[in-house]
Parts: structure tokens; C-alpha cells; sequence
């Protein structure tokens, strides 16, 4: 049984400023590759007001799940999120995997994941 989809979308991204309690907030894109081949990931940010970037490329290996935070150059290099700026990613992979947007939302001092449209 496959489990997943090869593309992505999550339209709302946005990485939050320092909200409630001096809480930092935090986005993250979460994959998971229940495959028995790596997955290789391309993926694309598109703003509203800038050209979209589409030069980064992931590996998320067979069976492991991988959590990719926004604001940390080990995850997306030079193209970190800004606090308060809004886009949307795009992921396209070359086998099926299951992904999930997460943002802790110290404004409203929430949690929330949500799972992105996929083709």
C-alpha cells in the first residue's frame, strides 16, 4: 500500500514574532517517508510581495520522518522565515510522503498543525 502524495501545499505560513511571556514562536514543515526508497524533496516559497525561491532540496530517508524548522539555516540555508512574514511552501517529491505544517502561536498562546493539500 502507498501511503502519501508526491506535492504539498500549505498557503498559510508564516513564522509568528515573540508573543505571550516572552514565548518564541515557531513554524515547522514535518515529512514523513514510510517508503523503502529516500525521498528527495524539492521545495518552493512563494510570497506576496518577492520572487518565489525554488532551490532547496531535502532528503528525508526510507522509514524516518524528518522536522524542518523555518527560522533554522541547517533546515532552509539562506532562505530562513522572516517574524511576521507570509508565504506559502510548496513540496515535490520524487516517491509518496505524508507532510504537516506546525506553528506555536504565542499571540493566542496556541499550538496548531494542520495537514497542507496535496496532489
Amino acid at each position: 500500500m502507498t501511503y502519501g502524495s508526491k506535492v504539498w501545499i500549505f498557503p498559510d505560513a508564516e513564522l509568528p514574532p515573540e508573543g505571550v511571556n516572552s514565548i518564541p514562536g515557531h513554524e515547522s514543515i514535518i515529512i514523513t517517508n514510510v517508503s523503502d526508497e529516500d525521498a528527495y524533496i524539492k521545495i518552493t516559497l512563494l510570497y506576496t510581495d518577492k520572487e518565489p525561491v525554488s532551490d532547496l532540496e531535502i532528503c528525508v530517508k526510507a522509514r524516518r520522518v524528518r522536522c524542518l524548522r523555518t527560522n533554522e539555516e541547517k533546515d532552509f540555508g539562506k532562505y530562513t522565515a522572516e517574524f511576521g512574514e507570509q508565504y506559502a511552501i510548496m513540496l515535490e517529491s520524487n516517491t509518496p510522503v505524508v507532510a504537516q505544517y506546525g506553528r506555536a502561536e504565542p499571540r493566542t498562546v496556541a499550538f496548531y498543525t494542520t495537514t497542507g493539500y496535496s496532489i
